[in-house]
């Protein structure tokens, strides 16, 4: 079984797909091909993704029993003991947005003392 996301690519590259796979959702495709299709399709993937982002998940014979592959994703896979997990980078922003003065209400009552 071999599922390719694809995310903001060009939609020539969908309908290249859809000669292999099937179309489940908008950018997401599912089927079986060969290993050496599969391959091929995801050389093609990476070479006319434009912009855009892929997945390509596959079974394999490990602990998981699947293994997946990214193409200009934030989230990377890694190897723990044999284990794929997923290392998401830490993009830590502050979430209270900085005081300003503005002109609301209390921003005048503080100004003006009122």
């Amino acid at each position: 079984m071999t599922v390719i996301v694809l995310t903001q690519c060009p939609v020539g590259l969908r309908g290249f797909l859809t000669r292999w796979l099937l179309e489940i959702s908008p950018g997401v495709f599912i089927g079986g091909p060969s290993a050496r299709i599969r391959a091929a399709l995801w050389e093609e993937v990476k070479q006319y993704a434009g912009q855009g982002r892929a997945l390509l998940a596959y079974n394999t014979d490990n602990e998981q029993g699947f293994t997946f592959e990214t193409h200009d994703h934030k989230w990377h896979p890694i190897d723990r003991e044999g284990v794929t997990l997923i290392h998401r980078p830490n993009e830590r922003v502050s979430q209270v947005p900085p005081v300003t003065q503005g002109w609301s209400k209390a921003a005048k009552r503080r100004r003006f003392g009122r």
